[in-house]
């Protein structure tokens, strides 16, 4: 049976992934859900069919059917909020809740992590940004997306990672286990990492991130070398 009384929709959507979470008016989980990148820089449609992907998911594990939607207050915590005309945008959608806030993730995190109260973050993920909040006051670092920002993100430690691959192949860079497989990655051949540079968005860089990590902790020397890809 749905729940009686004031309901929320929670959002957080990322580079990767978005994940929505229903709970009832005392904080109690009813329902979550996960689907596919919610930032705005791959579109703000393709942005709202994930939100929406992963508020059916979670309304269907909280027993919601979709006129339920309506008793829904939704607050969605977006990456690549702040792009210029993309809030606008988002806010010209016709929406099935009750009301709908939209927010940065970084300061979702924020919130959530402080409870609303003065403190800070670091978010690292595919991209990244240090968010804090002073007195009412928003306060932002960074995050102003890949590639020119976003540093130390899984899309930066990617993109660094193929650069050396690249060096390497030309014989620029010593090889290792790591940058050869890499290259295994594009049929060890540079021209492909070119084709592939030309339409890769920052997910796809950041797929390259668990793999750094992997070698990191068998020893690698290369992730340590992080001023060689710079």
């Amino acid at each position: 049976m749905p729940p009686k009384g004031t309901t929320y929709l929670g959002i957080d959507g990322g580079g990767s992934r978005c994940r929505a979470r229903i709970e009832d008016g005392n904080g109690r989980l009813l329902g979550e859900g996960i689907s596919g990148p919610a930032t705005t820089r791959i579109g703000v449609e393709k942005a709202w069919r994930s939100i929406m992907e992963a508020s059916e998911a979670a309304a269907a594990q909280a027993g919601l059917k979709h006129e339920d939607f309506s008793r829904l207050h939704a607050g969605i915590g977006l990456a690549g909020l702040e792009r210029r005309g993309a809030e606008a945008e988002l806010k010209r959608i016709a929406h099935p809740f009750a009301s709908v806030l939209f927010i940065t993730d970084g300061m979702a995190a924020c919130l959530g992590a402080h409870s609303g109260a003065d403190g800070a973050i670091v978010v690292a993920g595919t991209g990244s940004v240090g968010v804090g909040l002073i007195g009412g006051r928003e306060i932002r670092l960074a995050g102003y997306g890949f590639p020119i920002s976003d540093e130390g993100s899984g899309a930066d430690i990617g993109l660094q990672v193929v650069r050396l691959a690249l060096r390497a192949a030309d014989r620029r860079a010593e090889m290792s286990p790591l940058l050869s497989e890499v290259l295994s990655a594009f049929d060890d051949d540079p021209d492909q990492a070119v084709a592939w540079s030309e339409e890769a968005r920052a997910t796809d860089y950041a797929a390259f991130a668990p793999l750094v990590l992997r070698h990191a902790n068998q020893g690698d020397p290369r992730p340590s070398h992080r001023r060689t890809c710079s």
